[in-house]
């Protein structure tokens, strides 16, 4: 393997990482409706004779800051869709209305609000263990192109150099992240 195709699959495979939290945060509750909180969730509703995901059946939008609407493709499947969303660990109360489901968001408690920044810092610390698992792969693979002598001792220092210059970046990423989604979650 080549130092610079070496350090791309680490910088990918850090970026993954990264890109995967940011997809984590979409389904955190915070203060306000996002369609993500169900959409991303693995709510799934038993329907058709399978289990299937709540975006194959329906269209979910935020019309206000407190509420979502789920617009089933299918009338027949308003109970099951309805269903699923009480029974998920959401916690939240929809009302079937003429062909859409009304699911409104309450308010979030102090106590709740601050298990949630617990949830947030722990998504970022599992992250930030992907990222070191990377860097962990991308070190390997200097020493491994040192002992096959396709680096020389220079060469590996200066790779290893380039993966932590990387692993520092994309930990600095997600503590922005982190950061930023905490006070989200804690606006009131």
């Amino acid at each position: 393997m080549e130092p610079a195709e070496a350090l791309l699959e680490t910088e990918v495979t850090m970026q993954n990482a990264v890109e995967h939290l940011v997809h984590e945060f979409v389904s955190v509750r915070t203060g306000k409706a996002s369609p993500g909180l169900i959409e991303n969730l693995d709510v799934f509703v038993q329907s058709y004779g399978s289990q299937m995901k709540m975006k194959a059946l329906a269209v979910i939008s935020s019309p206000e800051p407190r509420m979502l609407v789920v617009s089933p493709f299918d009338p027949a499947t308003t109970p099951e869709i309805e269903k699923a969303i009480r029974e998920s660990k959401l916690n939240l109360n929809p009302v079937a209305a003429d062909r859409s489901i009304r699911v409104p968001i309450p308010e979030l408690s102090e106590e709740r609000r601050r298990d949630m920044t617990k949830l947030v810092k722990q998504l970022g610390e599992e992250a930030k263990v992907r990222i070191r698992a990377a860097r962990k792969d991308g070190m390997d693979a200097a020493k491994k192109m040192k002992a096959e002598n396709s680096l020389t001792e220079d060469g590996q220092k200066d790779h290893e150099a380039a993966v932590q210059k990387l692993t520092d970046k994309h930990v600095k990423d997600i503590d922005g992240h982190v950061t930023a989604k905490e006070a989200e979650v804690m606006k009131v």
